[in-house]
């Protein structure tokens, strides 16, 4: 099995920064795409951001400029610096992985999700 388990979340003035990290453990062979997502209350999980295994990133709309995503292969951990906050990000922050146990394929992945953290933007 593997567990992700996320940390970082809070509450922060609008302007102001956060940022959220998501490390993966247990039965792990490689780690492919990893990405972030966030929900808002009332509404549908939407995609923030992703990075592959090769480092190449994507980014929605609404967080160009703002947000990074990077990884840290060694440590198994994918990290998203949030600056500029804006009330409108507001939500629970969800990781997502995509794993491939020790001894299988690359396409022989499987995708976990970490446990969220509530990230709040207010004065």
């Amino acid at each position: 099995q593997v567990q992700l388990v996320e940390s970082g979340g809070g509450l922060v003035q609008p302007g102001g920064s956060l940022r959220l990290s998501c490390a993966a453990s247990g039965r792990i062979g490689t780690l492919n795409d990893m990405g972030w997502y966030r929900q808002a209350s009332g509404k549908e999980r939407d995609l923030v951001a992703t990075i592959t295994s090769a480092g190449s990133t994507d980014y929605a709309d609404s967080v160009k400029g703002r947000f990074t995503i990077s990884r840290d292969n060694a440590a198994n951990t994918v990290y998203l610096q949030m600056n500029n906050l804006k009330p409108e990000d507001t939500a629970v922050y969800y990781c997502k992985i995509n794993v491939v146990a020790p001894g299988y394929a690359s396409y022989q992945e499987a995708p976990y999700w970490g446990q969220g953290t509530q990230v709040t933007v207010s004065s």
